[in-house]
């Protein structure tokens, strides 16, 4: 459970105060607030559960969402940022998350392209941005939809409490307890990512500030530079990482050439033993 009124007394003069929807059940906080943002859910408005009996990630993965062990949390952004600006909003949330877990836990986050959270191998969190868009093309993380709108919704989901994992998972999991070795507060780590995630989207409506988020995101992801990886999804291909374009898309060496993955997602690909 979290305590709202004190939850909403730490989110005073940001966007997030006075704006929290609380589910101790829900089938997923992204249906939530995607259904809220089509009936004009205001700028800031939060959608947070105890559980989620359909969490999903991208391209409709599940999200497992087990009552009171995790961060579930989607936030309805309207933005007033070119549409290309669009596809570096995941890199930007990804970089707020990895800045509130360190801040509360003293972890550091490694981030996965597009959309993932690491410690070492593992994963402990992911990221899921659809938004409302009349245009077809599908940058990166961003999942769009069709609509008269352009709400972005921002939705999160962090391990914090599990210490157990179904087994045959993609990326093994972990969660911040079994890597912090103590009882993380699921109140005090969702404070300070709405307190981050202003700060960086923030950054997007600022040329200057959005034109530094690729080389960021670079500093601190492993996956980014130099790395051996398969591409899965619309863009399949195998190579290594060679950084990020201004976009924030992915640039892949291949053994056909260089290749610009704008979505998708990453695997470490062992390099073949001679």
């Amino acid at each position: 459970m979290y305590d709202l009124t004190a939850l909403d007394a730490a989110l005073s003069g940001t966007a997030f105060a006075g704006k929290l929807h609380y589910f101790a059940t829900t089938n997923s906080t992204n249906t939530q607030a995607m259904s809220a943002a089509r009936s004009a859910a205001p700028h800031g408005s939060v959608y947070l559960a105890d559980e989620q009996t359909a969490g999903r990630g991208r391209g409709d993965h599940a999200w497992i969402s087990t009552a009171g062990d995790g961060l579930y949390v989607s936030v309805v952004l309207r933005l007033p940022i070119p549409a290309h600006r669009l596809a570096l909003l995941p890199l930007a949330t990804g970089l707020a998350a990895a800045d509130a877990i360190r801040a509360v836990t003293g972890l550091t986050i490694d981030l996965r392209w597009p959309n993932d959270l690491l410690i070492g191998p593992r994963k402990t969190g992911g990221i899921l941005v659809e938004a409302f868009n009349d245009s077809k093309r599908l940058p990166h993380a961003v999942v769009l939809h069709a609509g008269v709108s352009h709400a972005v919704v921002v939705g999160i989901g962090i391990n914090v409490h599990q210490h157990t994992f179904p087994p045959g998972l993609a990326t093994p999991a972990t969660s911040l307890d079994l890597e912090s070795g103590r009882h993380i507060s699921r109140q005090t780590l969702l404070a300070a990512l709405l307190k981050s995630l202003e700060r960086e989207t923030a950054a997007l409506l600022d040329p200057t500030a959005a034109k530094a988020i690729p080389a960021r995101m670079e500093q601190a992801s492993t996956w980014i530079r130099g790395r051996n990886v398969y591409v899965h999804g619309p863009q399949t291909c195998h190579g290594v990482t060679a950084g990020l374009d201004e976009n924030g898309f992915l640039l892949v060496e291949t053994a056909e050439g260089l290749v610009t993955v704008q979505t998708g997602g990453l695997r470490e690909k062992p390099a073949i033993s001679s």
